[in-house]
């Protein structure tokens, strides 16, 4: 789920509030969301 989160992200399909309601969801950590967030 992780790399679809990523390529979401990057076509814009995500925002960063989505990816870090993913984190509230267990989805995703903390840290994977930084990630995302700051690649």
């Amino acid at each position: 789920m992780k790399e679809k989160i990523i390529k979401w992200y990057k076509l814009g399909l995500w925002t960063k509030e989505m990816v870090q309601n993913a984190v509230l969801k267990n989805i995703l950590t903390q840290e994977e969301a930084e990630e995302i967030i700051n690649e």
